[in-house]
């Protein structure tokens, strides 16, 4: 469990919470209407469909893990975070968290989250894809440990913009004699 600090970026609107416990979980089916309305209030995030999400928890690979305060009834959904691990390695395929929640350490608990469980499951690497013109986003995932990897020239369009690819090493990198 996480204990996460009151409302107070100066551009959110006063959430109405100032001390609650975060907890990080896999998804649910009965989180999608939350997830659905969380991803259409954040516009940055890939905007998927229902099948969408369930098709990703069903896959062997698949992990989509959700914040949530267990303290309210029923629990508040804050964030989510998607990924697709094939063998060793995994890519974050979408993420969000709610915008009445940003700024209140949600989304770095949730890659932390994510990060641990790609570890244990054996992943080296994981990969995602971020606009580069979103600076919060690039702060965010540099100091949760992820560096650039490449750059895609004009991948994004409305608006159009550069993807910078990220990875993160899971496990250090083995040099071979």
């Amino acid at each position: 469990m996480s204990r996460v600090e009151p409302c107070d970026h100066p551009s959110s609107r006063d959430c109405g919470i100032r001390d609650f416990v975060m907890r990080i979980r896999l998804f649910e089916k009965e989180d999608l209407p939350a997830i659905l309305a969380i991803q259409k209030k954040t516009p940055l995030a890939a905007q998927w469909r229902d099948h969408d999400y369930a098709q990703l928890a069903a896959l062997p690979g698949g992990m989509i893990l959700v914040a949530d305060l267990e303290t309210m009834t029923p629990p508040k959904v804050l964030g989510f975070a998607a990924f697709h691990r094939v063998i060793d390695e995994a890519e974050m395929q979408n993420f969000a968290v709610d915008p009445e929640h940003q700024r209140q350490g949600v989304a770095r608990a949730l890659l932390e989250e994510a990060k641990r469980r790609l570890r244990e499951d054996g992943t080296k690497r994981c990969f995602l894809e971020v606009r580069a013109g979103n600076k919060a986003a690039h702060e965010l995932y540099f100091s949760v440990g992820f560096g650039l990897y490449s750059n895609r020239k004009n991948y994004y369009r409305d608006p159009p913009d550069d993807a910078l690819i990220l990875a993160l090493e899971l496990f250090p990198l083995t040099i071979m004699p």
